[in-house]
């Protein structure tokens, strides 16, 4: 009997399939402590617990995306371990805030199913759900990827794609923020005076600065998550593969770009929803990231005066500035360098 696990293979998902992913996490101050090292975030309510109690948390919750790398990286191993490419995000929503002592697991439905017609790979769409010690959602999301088949000789199933929002409405928004008491809410201390009221649907915003990725230091961020994908540890392996290199995880561009985005968002502390993400190009150690965000929409959270969501598109680049703002050419494709372009509601003090 074969002992190790060489994961799942696009024949072996079928519509409808549920997985219990292994190895519940608790998140420890320790995880904080090394994200902030890794990204350098400086919301102040994540950083600060006499900030955030004094706005009406226990104490600083854990960053949003440190959330959604844990719940992601329960699910490598049996979704995406024989991945080609994570391609895409929907429907995710941040329901509870997390604290350091949380455990947090993930189970995952796959909800569609679709070979390519190179009949060597296929798409499977997941919705995957993250779960604390008390059994409470913390969050929900979609993914899509794209995983090998062992096997190309084997019949193509049915396809089923799954018919996913193309945004999460603003009304769902607030379960995962408490009561704000905006009183307590100290602007010079959260580094930005700019409020929900602030930001005009088409306004744009460099961010201004660069983040150059270091070998040691994605490969640390990914093990944070216990990501066991093969692409972006194994240079043996990805030495003879398309790219001759390892694979960053996109995650770690995401988390590069929301602490990028500090600058011009420094009180967007917490992402309720992503309505959408794609990783447009791969990435590699020696890249320099930029990024900058659109305004798409302001939102009302029904019955809240305190907080309001605004509607972010945030593009990614590398080794390029952001003073031309690149996303896309003429044609309709994306310009060279833009490696994220990710559509979500942060939640703003009003």
């Amino acid at each position: 009997m074969n002992k190790t696990n060489k994961g799942n293979y696009f024949e072996d998902f079928s519509l409808g399939q549920i997985i219990e992913h292994a190895t519940p996490r608790t998140v420890t101050e320790g995880d904080v402590a090394l994200y902030t090292a890794l990204y350098g975030g400086r919301f102040a309510v994540q950083s600060s617990s006499p900030f955030a109690a004094a706005i009406g948390y226990d104490r600083a919750p854990v960053d949003d995306m440190l959330v959604f790398h844990i719940v992601f990286g329960k699910t490598v191993p049996d979704i995406s371990l024989n991945a080609v490419a994570n391609l895409g995000y929907a429907e995710c929503r941040f329901a509870a805030a997390v604290f350091p002592g949380d455990t947090l697991r993930t189970r995952s439905e796959v909800i569609g199913i679709r070979e390519n017609s190179n009949g060597k790979t296929g798409v499977v769409y997941v919705r995957s759900t993250g779960t604390n010690q008390h059994g409470d959602v913390v969050l929900d999301y979609v993914r899509w990827v794209m995983v090998r088949k062992s096997d190309p000789a084997l019949p193509a199933p049915e396809p089923t794609v799954p018919d996913l929002a193309s945004e999460l409405s603003a009304d769902v928004l607030g379960s995962a923020l408490p009561a704000l008491d905006i009183t307590a809410y100290d602007k010079s201390l959260a580094g930005s005076v700019h409020l929900w009221g602030d930001y005009e649907p088409g306004e744009k915003i460099d961010h201004t600065d660069g983040m150059t990725i270091e070998e040691a230091e994605h490969q640390i961020a990914t093990r944070l998550y216990q990501n066991t994908a093969k692409v972006h540890f194994n240079q043996h392996t990805e030495g003879q593969g398309r790219f001759g290199r390892r694979l960053i995880y996109g995650g770690h561009i995401i988390s590069l770009a929301r602490a990028l985005s500090f600058n011009g968002l420094g009180n967007a502390f917490h992402i309720a929803g992503i309505n959408g993400g794609r990783h447009v190009a791969p990435a590699f150690a020696g890249d320099t990231i930029y990024a900058w965000s659109e305004v798409l929409d302001r939102g009302e959270i029904p019955d809240r005066n305190d907080a309001g969501a605004v509607r972010l598109r945030t593009l990614a680049v590398k080794d390029r500035t952001c003073a031309d703002f690149p996303y896309k050419t003429d044609d309709g494709s994306y310009e060279d360098g833009v490696l994220l372009d990710l559509d979500y509601w942060a939640l703003i003090p009003r």
